[in-house]
């Protein structure tokens, strides 16, 4: 019960006069670096990365759905995969206590919840996107709200990837530090809406998360 308390705390919401935790949750089977699959597969990640998502949208289409927007593309790559700049977590604090112990072999280690607070966290943000967030009356991102930040779109609906992503460099710039911005998945299938699954993903994909 003493756990539970933990990941529970502060989720009455006065305002709202109901139950909601402010913070998001990721669980691991070990105490290990919060790292990305990206930054695990190449010591230069911003170099890789956009040969990975465009060989991914390449090659995918023989067996999912094309998607019509790069942010779309990256969580369906993350869903199926691809080593990417996304990181799981999870609303529930019982999604993250399955991924903490459902790997038998890592039972002699001891696991660990992290605890996200989006608030702070969003209080981080530039404040462009601190104001797209209040105007949409939320505390996440979704694809769509993304792809609005990316450049003027050409008629045939492509855009290089440094189009795509080029935003983030520029409000990191502007802003003097790497941000964190937490994306809410289309329901591409029945999982993600199980695991109540949300992403969280730097500025800078170099950076980690700890920093």
């Amino acid at each position: 019960m003493a756990l539970l308390d933990t990941l529970q705390q502060d989720s009455w919401n006065p305002e709202l006069r109901r139950y909601r935790s402010p913070y998001v949750f990721r669980g691991q089977g070990r105490l290990a670096p919060l790292t990305t699959s990206l930054q695990r597969l190449s010591s230069q990640p911003r170099e890789i990365e956009r040969h990975l998502v465009r060989a991914f949208r390449k090659y995918a289409m023989v067996n999912v759905m094309p998607q019509d927007q790069h942010w779309s593309w990256l969580t369906l790559g993350q869903h199926h995969g691809l080593p990417t700049r996304l990181l799981d977590w999870s609303y529930s604090p019982l999604v993250a206590l399955h991924f903490a112990t459902s790997n038998e072999h890592q039972y002699d280690e001891d696991g660990v919840i992290w605890m996200l607070d989006t608030a702070k966290t969003n209080a981080r943000l530039p404040e462009q996107l601190q104001i797209m967030l209040r105007q949409e009356g939320s505390s996440v991102f979704t694809t769509d709200m993304l792809t609005t930040l990316s450049h003027a779109r050409p008629q045939d609906g492509s855009l290089p990837f440094d189009a795509e992503t080029g935003w983030l460099e520029q409000l990191e710039q502007a802003q003097g530090a790497p941000f964190l911005v937490l994306l809410e998945p289309p329901s591409i299938d029945q999982r993600i809406v199980q695991q109540s699954a949300l992403f969280a993903f730097l500025s800078n994909p170099e950076t980690l998360l700890e920093e």
